[in-house]
């Protein structure tokens, strides 16, 4: 698998990469990232994360699970992640995934993109489960989500409280692939190219 797609985003005729994010993507990342903790609930980080914080984030998923970067004409517009579902051992196989863009780069199927290239490289680490959680009301989160292939699996009603009132919280999982009985191990990210 090579790190780096390249793809003509429609009839812009801009060109659209997908890779691996590195520390030096931090700053642009962020700044992405930061309007979703002040201006709404969609994130349920109260304080948006420091400089150093965020590119830490970034390092620390790099040695274990996929970090990727959509740059749209060299700049980045976008990124996508996945986390561990929990920390212990038997949720190993499963993973929680997120997407964000810049408003520039919405409704233009860059999530799509970005968030097929996460569930590729899921997959050949052997991973089995993605799980995505969104603040409700997000018709445009859960219609993602949906089309990605997600299925609505729960609500936790009431569980979070940002800017002044209660938030529920849908969860959609994802089968990446069937499992194996005994499952093989995923594989780290740092070591697959």
């Amino acid at each position: 698998m090579t790190d780096k797609s390249t793809e003509e985003a429609g009839k812009s005729g801009k060109t659209v990469h997908v890779r691996s994010a590195t520390p030096a993507d931090a700053a642009a990342t962020l700044a992405i990232y930061t309007p979703f903790v002040t201006d709404t609930v969609i994130s349920f980080e109260e304080t948006p994360p420091e400089l150093m914080e965020w590119r830490g984030r970034i390092q620390r998923a790099m040695g274990r699970l996929p970090w990727l970067v959509l740059e749209i004409d060299g700049v980045v517009r976008g990124y996508a992640y996945a986390g561990l579902h929990r920390a212990r051992a038997a949720y190993r196989w499963s993973v929680d995934v997120s997407v964000y863009l810049a408003p520039d780069a919405r409704r233009q199927g860059h999530g799509r993109r970005l968030y097929a290239a996460l569930f590729s490289r899921l997959r050949a680490l052997g991973y089995i489960n993605a799980f995505a959680g969104v603040t409700l009301p997000n018709p445009g989160s859960v219609g993602l989500h949906e089309a990605m292939g997600f299925e609505p699996v729960g609500v936790y009603p009431a569980v979070g409280y940002k800017h002044g009132a209660w938030h529920d919280v849908g969860w959609w999982s994802l089968r990446l692939q069937e499992p194996d009985a005994p499952p093989t191990e995923p594989r780290s990210a740092r070591h697959h190219g």
